[in-house]
């Protein structure tokens, strides 16, 4: 059996589903404290609902994101967008000093970012681009 593993953001995550709740619950407060004599039209209304509704799916598709590593490649799951990668067509990972997440380099030189591992999660992060590049065949 192979040492198989999947790849979360760690504090990116906690920070996204936070930061959504906030959101929610700070339009919630001010629209109740708010006076009497100022109202939102529907259209206002519907608006601010639609803004409050793409920050949060950005904000869940920033919590979702994952790297799955299986005997087969690379699965990676970027927002709302999947990459299955195999093995066979990983050239290399690079995250150069500084850069945000690490990016798989596939034969044909296509870049798939791998935002599940944040560079600001530092020792998960290089603990997780070591695992990667040692399963490299």
């Amino acid at each position: 059996m192979s040492d198989l593993r999947t790849f979360r953001p760690g504090s990116t995550r906690i920070v996204a589903y936070a930061v959504g709740v906030l959101m929610v619950v700070l339009t919630a407060v001010i629209a109740f404290a708010l006076p009497d004599e100022i109202y939102f039209t529907t259209s206002e209304t519907v608006t601010l609902w639609l803004i409050i509704l793409a920050v949060l799916a950005l904000l869940h598709g920033v919590g979702r994101s994952f790297v799955r590593v299986t005997d087969e490649g690379v699965e990676v799951r970027n927002g709302y967008r999947r990459h299955n990668v195999a093995w066979a067509d990983i050239k290399g990972f690079a995250m150069n000093s500084g850069a945000p997440w690490p990016t798989m380099v596939t034969k044909n030189d296509d870049r798939i970012n791998l935002f599940a591992i944040q560079g600001s999660d530092r020792a998960y992060a290089r603990q997780s681009l070591e695992y990667l590049r040692a399963r490299m065949p």
